[in-house]
């Protein structure tokens, strides 16, 4: 399996739940749509009151979702980056992207899972 992490910030000027139900109903469906090759696509939300930070005097993050996207093997993985780089799809993401993040903070890295139990 590959998995791809991203950690993205909402616009400023949406609520926590407007930045939500777009992701939701907007964003997400669009991604899985234009991606058949995703096989998981999982979203974890920040909560944004004091129970976000779990170690005192840690700082809030500068992201308000962590994203896991999985693909089933390196193929699928390269088949969704090369449809990704299609200049038609490239420019509705992007453009989709505009409503919901403040992409100057977008940031994704493929990782390698482990777990413990």
């Amino acid at each position: 399996m590959v998995e791809v992490i991203a950690l993205l910030r909402k616009r400023a000027d949406l609520s926590r739940d407007q930045f939500i139900d777009y992701y939701e109903n907007n964003h997400a469906p669009l991604i899985k749509e234009l991606t058949p090759e995703i096989i998981g696509y999982e979203r974890l939300f920040l909560r944004d009151d004091a129970s976000a930070i779990v170690a005192p005097g840690m700082p809030y993050p500068d992201f308000d979702v962590v994203t896991r996207i999985s693909f089933a093997d390196e193929a699928g993985y390269v088949r969704a980056m090369e449809r990704y780089a299609q200049p038609d799809i490239a420019e509705r993401i992007a453009a989709d992207e505009e409503n919901v993040f403040d992409r100057r903070f977008t940031r994704f890295f493929r990782v390698d899972r482990r777990s413990s139990f």
